[in-house]
């Protein structure tokens, strides 16, 4: 997600710095943890990180939303290196985009980490563990979860601009006018992170079911 630089009040801005740090914190400490563990981890978050730049990289202007509609990857990287190894990568992805794309803005950093890596990645990663404890199949399982982990960006950005910018008008009514001017664009992308997702996974089950193995018992 890519809040637009300086459409978010200040205080607002650090509210969501403040809940995003966190999670940057954890996942940093992980990722020594994680290395020692598994010797492909590195090479394998360097491969997350990229995937989430490129997939988030093709934005689709929302005038009416003040911001844009596009993929975000952070559903497949929640699946295969967890949530909030997800979060971190989605994280410099998002730093770099608003530094050197003008594609989100620095004030409105911690933000975008919330909606596109902690919900993102918390709503990918859970739908895939549920269906996959339902034994449903594993394309079934991906699809659902990148599906979810898009439409939950989207419904946080949402919530984000509502609760700063609604002023005198119910929250409610400002929140739901957001999320529905993202339908037209979300809606179709959304479907389609799933079936990127769904196949994304799979092929990795086929190729290197050793990786997948390795970290889901972790």
């Amino acid at each position: 997600m890519h809040l637009s630089e300086g459409i978010l009040p200040l205080n607002w801005a650090g509210i969501w710095y403040a809940a995003a740090i966190p999670f940057i914190v954890k996942g940093i400490a992980d990722v020594k943890k994680k290395s020692v563990k598994l010797a492909h981890f590195k090479p394998l978050m360097g491969l997350m990180a990229a995937a989430v730049f490129i997939i988030s990289c093709m934005p689709v202007p929302v005038p009416t939303a003040g911001t844009c509609s596009h993929p975000c990857g952070s559903g497949i990287a929640a699946i295969l290196i967890g949530p909030i190894m997800s979060i971190l990568v989605t994280s410099i992805a998002l730093f770099i985009q608003a530094l050197f794309m003008a594609h989100g803005g620095i004030t409105t950093w911690g933000a975008d980490i919330v909606s596109m890596g902690v919900a993102g990645s918390f709503a990918g990663y859970l739908t895939f563990k549920i269906l996959k404890g339902l034994k449903m199949p594993l394309f079934i399982c991906g699809f659902c979860a990148g599906l979810l982990a898009d439409w939950a960006t989207y419904a946080t950005t949402s919530f984000e601009l509502a609760s700063a910018l609604h002023g005198s008008k119910p929250l409610g009514g400002v929140f739901m006018a957001i999320l529905i001017a993202f339908i037209p664009t979300q809606l179709p992308l959304g479907i389609l992170e799933g079936f990127l997702t769904g196949g994304m996974i799979s092929f990795v089950a086929k190729r290197r079911p050793d990786i997948l193995k390795a970290l889901w018992e972790k």
